[in-house]
């Protein structure tokens, strides 16, 4: 159980990167964006892409990587936020002018389907990695182990989290992005430039994203459809904890994915994705504002 715990944490950290980027979509701009999905598959097929140009055979330690990969990272996470942009300027932007948010709603489902099949054209329908080396796992605690590649994933999603609490705490911006998500016509009363907040939680969103599909096509597999299947158990794990909570998103994204590696034992690898749903369908039946509901 100890080794499905571990494997759960590590699927909880891919949610939980994913789930802040639905949660503050939903903050500042007030509708679930389903495309978001999207954004982590084109952050993984960037990121294969630019590994192979940057191809160097440096590698960091004991990880199935170089040099050449983090860089790759960045740069997926940049594609990733001016394709955000630019969905927004074409798509988003003229829809949230009429202020109807089932809308809004219902573009992304059709975004979402547009980008996944771009995705298909260009890539293929085949699976990809990011290496075809072997990890060796490494015994951590008696009855688990994990790979470098896995520490590295939840090491990577930790550093972020503490910068994005830093980000949105000690920064101009970040308050600012919290004054919006608050009430977006005090905050433009008040100075703030909304459209400018609006641009960045495209940014940071999409970055989150992006960097959530590396890291699970790092330790899975790339695939067309990766967005699409995690997508719900995103939404999952941000009403879990609290729809609009930053915090919660990432309570939520480790309960998930802990309760849904820990049930594999008992009713098989395909019947995960329940597990998730019946955490959150129970956590609305008893309390509907989620585990951080009220907290920004």
């Amino acid at each position: 159980m100890l080794q499905y715990f571990a494997n759960g944490i590590i699927l909880g950290a891919t949610l939980a990167l994913g789930a802040i980027g639905l949660t503050l979509t939903y903050n500042v701009l007030r509708f679930a964006n389903f495309a978001h999905g999207e954004f982590l598959t084109f952050g993984a097929y960037f990121a294969l892409v630019f590994a192979s140009l940057f191809a160097s055979s440096s590698t960091l330690g004991p990880l199935t990587f170089g040099w050449n990969f983090l860089l790759a990272i960045i740069v997926a996470a940049v594609l990733t936020s001016g394709l955000t942009l630019l969905l927004d300027w074409l798509l988003f932007r003229l829809l949230r002018r009429r202020e109807i948010e089932v809308t809004l709603v219902i573009a992304s489902f059709g975004a979402s389907l547009l980008l996944r099949n771009v995705v298909i054209f260009v890539w293929g329908p085949q699976p990809e990695y990011y290496s075809r080396n072997i990890a060796i796992a490494t015994e951590i605690f008696p009855g688990m182990r994990m790979t470098a590649d896995e520490v590295f994933v939840i090491v990577l999603t930790a550093i972020l989290m503490v910068a994005l609490h830093l980000f949105l705490t000690r920064t101009r911006l970040g308050k600012a992005m919290r004054a919006v998500s608050d009430n977006p016509a005090l905050s433009s009363i008040t100075g703030i430039d909304v459209a400018r907040i609006i641009r960045w939680t495209w940014i940071v969103g999409g970055s989150l994203a992006a960097i959530a599909g590396v890291l699970f096509g790092l330790t899975v597999q790339i695939a067309p459809d990766m967005g699409f299947n995690l997508i719900l158990p995103m939404f999952a794990a941000a009403i879990l904890g609290g729809i609009g909570s930053i915090y919660g998103a990432v309570l939520g994204g480790l309960i998930i994915g802990v309760a849904e590696s820990m049930s594999v034992p008992f009713i098989g690898a395909a019947y995960m994705p329940a597990v998730g749903f019946a955490l959150m369908f129970l956590i609305l039946l008893l309390y509907p504002k989620g585990l951080l509901g009220d907290r920004s």
